[in-house]
């Protein structure tokens, strides 16, 4: 079946999909964290990293999680910018990049090497500490052994965190809402109690099949959500929740309206899981179609076509 036939076959879902998202008309002011990634570039170049604080103002986005590779003296001045403007500053730390070797797991002094950034975030005034890629590489053998691995170096963190009373999140792959990911080492469960802050990266770009998940993310993201929770029997999570969704979906060229149905879609669908917030990445932070769509939520179905998300 062509790719024209199977959109048609989706006007339907999609329009009552849409009608039903965008019930809404504002930003659901109730959620605690509603953020962008800002990467380090970013945030040193001010006259960008000011235009992203005032069109970020202006929609109610309340968080910027901001990568620390290396400490810098105009990365301290621009989170203070960030700071000065009532925006909360999320310091993302990349532990293992592209997932860490069973030598860096292992051993303490690269953990100390990372826990320098983390305190040099923390003299900036990061209100909380964001810890990516703490997992083992996808090429590594699956054992259950890789998660306890894993929360060996989270414990490590989060003592040598205490003093300092600020919070730990940590983000974790779109699958493991569902179950362990034996490869990579993430068993949130296992993890619950380690940490304050669960992120899960639930792009809809990411799961299995791209398409069909791609032309429901509102459906993508509640699912994973929910899923996540039933893992702990739907009970008050041990931690807040506050998934990272995308600002576009990298297998599709899409125009400006497109991408902002997808968005909010998510976005939609974070607010009905009952969460704790949002982040919405782009990864060289792009977010117009984002800051537009919020400004013009009430209206936005009107505006656009049940084919709008594919």
């Amino acid at each position: 079946m062509g790719e024209k036939m199977m959109c048609r076959k989706t006007v339907i879902t999609t329009a009552l999909s849409v009608a039903l998202l965008f019930l809404s008309s504002t930003t659901n002011a109730k959620l605690e964290n509603r953020g962008i990634y800002i990467n380090q570039g970013t945030l040193e170049n001010t006259k960008t990293l000011q235009y992203l604080i005032d069109q970020s103002k202006a929609v109610g986005i309340n968080t910027f999680v901001i990568d620390l590779q290396k400490a810098t003296p105009n990365y301290q001045k621009n989170v203070a910018l960030v700071k000065s403007n009532g925006i909360k500053y999320v310091a993302r730390i990349v532990v293992f990049p592209d997932g860490g070797k069973p030598s860096q797991i292992k051993s303490t002094s690269y953990w100390e090497g990372k826990f320098k950034l983390v305190e040099s975030a923390i003299r900036y005034g990061a209100d909380e500490i964001q810890l990516d890629y703490i997992r083992y590489s996808t090429k590594q053998p699956a054992s259950a052994q890789n998660a306890k691995d894993i929360k060996e170096v989270l414990r490590w963190f989060k003592k040598n965190m205490a003093s300092y009373k600020v919070p730990l999140q940590v983000d974790i792959f779109g699958e493991v809402s569902f179950k362990e990911s034996p490869r990579i080492g993430q068993n949130i469960q296992l993890f619950a109690d380690t940490i304050d802050v669960a992120c899960p990266m639930v792009y809809p770009s990411h799961y299995h099949p791209y398409e069909s998940h791609s032309k429901q993310p509102y459906e993508t993201v509640y699912k994973s959500l929910q899923a996540l929770k039933k893992q702990f029997n739907d009970s008050n999570l041990p931690f807040k929740l506050t998934p990272f969704i995308e600002a576009s979906n990298y297998h599709y060229k899409w125009s400006a309206a497109q991408r902002s149905t997808y968005v909010l879609s998510q976005i939609r669908a974070v607010e009905d899981a009952n969460v704790d917030g949002w982040y919405v990445w782009s990864p060289k932070n792009h977010y117009d179609s984002l800051f537009e769509a919020l400004k013009n939520r009430k209206n936005l179905v009107k505006k656009t076509t049940p084919e709008a998300i594919h």
